[in-house]
């Protein structure tokens, strides 16, 4: 079981990692549908960027699922409700509506059928092959929001 205050925390080549990969949205290259996320810092009230993937779910609506679990963009998102996503120069505004855990256990399994290649690690052997069961007890651990584009 997975709990709702499960972070897992860079470690070795991975901040080298995410600063170059990070650079990759910013030049307009997306890779299987990353964005740079920008959230307004919850206290600092600076814009905080990441990469992340944008998950367009069979009901097509888009979300976005933090495989790390309750990072600092999680924290920042839950207190703005808002952020946009940044390829190149396009910006997208969005408003965020974080999703219940009992709904996310088939967000989480298209999430792992579209990423599990680059997120494994993250899962602890979870696969886009486990049971509802299975999911639905690593779900506190995995934030997921719903996004809509502000127009």
């Amino acid at each position: 079981m997975t709990t709702a205050t499960r972070y897992l925390a860079p470690t070795g080549f991975d901040p080298i990692f995410n600063r170059i990969v990070n650079l990759l949205p910013k030049l307009g290259i997306s890779i299987a549908g990353s964005r740079l996320l920008a959230v307004r810092g919850r206290k600092s009230g600076e814009w905080r960027t990441t990469m992340v993937n944008v998950m367009t779910a069979a009901d097509g609506e888009r979300y976005l699922v933090a495989p790390r679990g309750h990072t600092q963009w999680v924290r920042n998102l839950r207190v703005a409700g808002t952020g946009e996503l940044r390829l190149g120069r396009k910006t997208e505004t969005f408003t965020a509506a974080e999703v219940a855990d009992t709904d996310k256990i088939p967000l989480l399994r298209h999430y792992l059928e579209r990423w599990g290649w680059e997120v494994d690690r993250f899962f602890d052997g979870v696969t886009k092959n486990a049971t509802d069961a299975e999911l639905a007890g690593i779900a506190p651990g995995f934030p997921v929001f719903r996004l809509d584009t502000v127009r």
